[in-house]
């Protein structure tokens, strides 16, 4: 179109179908429901706009080349029905158009796409965090989050093409403006230099047609516009804009009834058109009282659906009150690009693999665990929560990196702390010295490796937690098919609680309960004589020795211990009391504390010697040595001699001995 001329008839039918797309495309942005459900619309913008500038340079070279006999219906006819028997009222109305267009439309559809596309690249991460945090707590599915991240990447794609896309729409009204310039004094030097017209006939023929050339064109691009300004300044609504329009304008009856008085009152003034206004003030009003009565039906049926939904909506109301994540964090500000992958964070993909990897290694299932920012921290700190209660916190530097034990002649400065998951001393250093560090020797770890050991930790000794009795039902139901006879005689109907109290036992020594066959049969057997869950752990524990041995044995299946003197254990196990609900134990305070003195320093002895922290002893106090000493040494494994089974044997390391006791 823009080198090769073109027959009238095929202009004709050129303009036709510019003005039929350009009406095609302004009324789908009434119909869309969201603007990013058009994303196709910046590049048709460009398209429709360098066809239309196609359109005006072949017309230009019809209306310069045929002069008086140009035979372009479309042109003709607009440049009559505008310009009419006065060329300067035709010129004048069609250098309003533009103006309006140039100045109203596109002027203020750019602005608003230049604010659409950086609040929406701004919004970008938080609505990111948002589907992580809903992924995370299960409320989602993966599909679900793919395809809520693929509309947030539309959206921002579209809000940007469209900021670009916008000033092809106020460069095509400028030059719609030069091209009838260009039309009207071309043709005047065409026609008077060459065809030797008189300058009335030129300006009129010239005029009509530049104008009439100028209209068939300037619809289309003043619908264009239009349509760009109205995409880009919708929100994301559940309906179409007719819909959204009608609602939202005859959502007040009282406006009506105000405008049609209005209305009414100006019939009454002299010289207004008194028939006019009376007859669309009386519109008004009877629109206001059919909308009055129809939101009077509404509200009814609203009412009754209501005490309807109300009563079904208690049970419900209650279970919302008294439910919590069952796990959750909640990070301070800096922590965000953490958990947010644009930004390179990747701590909900390791959150999934701590889920799996607790899941098989104590076959316990770990709850989805749910991020959230929280304000209220300090910027670099998070928190840990299980079932809404706070088990752990600790502030990370993610623009550092953590050393763990460095030495005395460590010189590189940082700040210093405690490792989170086992209390080492640690320290964090900026990224630039990691090379020296690891010359040292020392292990260096980002703030999300520290966090995700952290969470691991926490998960561990945590995980009796998460295995209520619903958990235990639905494992016991799962294994009914598969294993019939065994779930009969743990009678799980009538023996629920004890099997979950037995399992939590074992969860919180870090005892695997993945295997779980050999559990139920211990327990089964147990129950035929006690319903103590601390003595049938102890059987339990004594059927799976081998897993739980095999997990603290070197490689030739010894394990270094430290004993009890047998008169010690003698004088220990006085101070237990058995009752129905369990065992009480009451050890003397001053014996209590002598002996966890004694025991971390050969604790301590161990560690320094890379071992592992064994305590061997009798069955009787393996359970009280386990209690008094938990919450100071949380690690520390005590197993029995009933425990000790072929091929593992055991090599003491040292020994406490009854002179404790003495003293006490």
């Amino acid at each position: 179109m823009m080198v090769i001329p073109l027959p009238s008839f095929l202009l004709d039918a050129l303009i036709a179908v510019n003005i039929t797309i350009t009406l095609g495309i302004f009324l789908t942005t009434f119909y869309v429901k969201k603007p990013a459900d058009f994303y196709v619309f910046p590049s048709l913008l460009l398209i429709v706009t360098i066809f239309r500038i196609g359109l005006n340079i072949s017309t230009t070279r019809a209306i310069l080349s045929k002069g008086a006999g140009l035979d372009v219906e479309i042109i003709k006819a607009f440049g009559n029905f505008v310009v009419g028997n006065n060329v300067v009222v035709g010129l004048v109305i069609f250098i309003i158009l533009v103006i309006v267009q140039l100045i109203v439309i596109t002027r203020g559809a750019t602005r608003v796409s230049e604010v659409a596309a950086r609040f929406t690249l701004d919004a970008l991460p938080g609505k990111q965090l948002s589907i992580n945090e809903d992924l995370n707590a299960g409320l989602i599915t993966e599909e679900e989050a793919k395809r809520r991240r693929q509309e947030l990447r539309m959206e921002a794609d579209f809000y940007g093409s469209m900021d670009g896309a916008s000033r092809f729409v106020q460069g095509d009204a400028i030059v719609s403006i030069i091209i009838v310039f260009v039309n009207i004094i071309g043709g005047l030097i065409v026609g008077l230099a060459l065809r030797g017209e008189d300058i009335n006939t030129a300006l009129r023929n010239y005029i009509l047609f530049a104008v009439g050339d100028g209209i068939s064109t300037q619809i289309p691009a003043l619908l264009m516009s239009t349509a760009t300004g109205i995409i880009v300044t919708r929100s994301a609504a559940g309906e179409d804009f007719g819909k959204d329009v009608v609602k939202q304008l005859t959502i007040q009856p009282k406006i009506m009834y105000i405008s049609g008085g209005f209305l009414g009152v100006l019939g009454v003034l002299p010289g207004f058109p008194t028939l006019q206004l009376f007859a669309i003030g009386a519109a008004l009003v009877w629109l206001g009282i059919t909308m009055e009565r129809k939101m009077k039906i509404e509200e009814e049926k609203e009412k009754i659906e209501k005490e309807r939904e109300k009563k079904e909506r208690q049970i419900e109301s209650i279970e919302e009150v008294l439910s919590f994540e069952p796990m959750e964090i909640e990070i301070g500000y800096n922590l965000i690009p953490l958990v947010d992958k644009d930004q390179g964070g990747d701590l909900v993909d390791r959150i999934k693999l701590i889920r799996r990897r607790i899941g098989n290694e104590l076959g316990v299932l770990v709850p989805p665990i749910r991020i959230k920012d929280n304000v209220s921290l300090d910027p670099n700190e998070y928190v840990i929560k299980i079932k809404g209660s706070e088990v752990s916190r600790y502030k990370v530097y993610p623009e550092r990196l953590m050393v763990i034990s460095p030495p005395e002649n460590f010189n590189i400065q940082g700040i210093d702390v405690r490792e989170p998951a086992f209390g080492l001393p640690a320290r964090w250093i900026p990224p630039d010295n990691k090379k020296q560090a690891e010359a040292f020797g020392l292990d260096v770890f980002d703030s999300v490796s520290v966090v995700a050991t952290h969470l691991t930790e926490v998960v561990k000794d945590h995980a009796s937690e998460f295995l209520g009795r619903q958990e235990v039902k639905s494992i016991l139901d799962s294994l009914k098919s598969s294993y019939p006879a065994v779930i009969d005689a743990v009678e799980p109907n009538k023996n629920l609680g004890i099997i979950q109290k037995v399992l939590q036992n074992l969860l919180r020594e870090g005892v695997s309960i993945r295997n779980i066959i050999p559990i139920l049969e211990a327990i089964a057997d147990s129950l035929e004589y006690t319903r103590n869950p601390e003595v049938i752990t102890e059987s339990v524990r004594q059927s799976i020795a081998k897993q739980i041995l095999k997990k603290y044995a070197d490689q030739s299946n010894t394990l270094m211990v430290i004993t009890l003197d047998p008169e010690l254990e003698d004088t220990l196990a006085g101070y237990i009391r058995e009752t129905e609900n369990g065992f009480i134990y009451s050890v003397p305070p001053d014996l209590l504390r002598s002996f966890l003195n004694i025991l971390s320093d050969k604790i301590k002895n161990m560690i320094e010697r890379g071992l592992t922290p064994v305590v061997l002893c009798s069955t009787r106090i393996r359970r009280l040595i386990k209690e008094i000493t938990i919450r100071t040494y949380k690690n520390l494994v005590v197993i029995s001699y009933n425990e000790i089974v072929p091929p593992f044997n055991v090599e003491q390391f040292d020994f406490i001995s009854l002179e404790l006791g003495a003293r006490v």
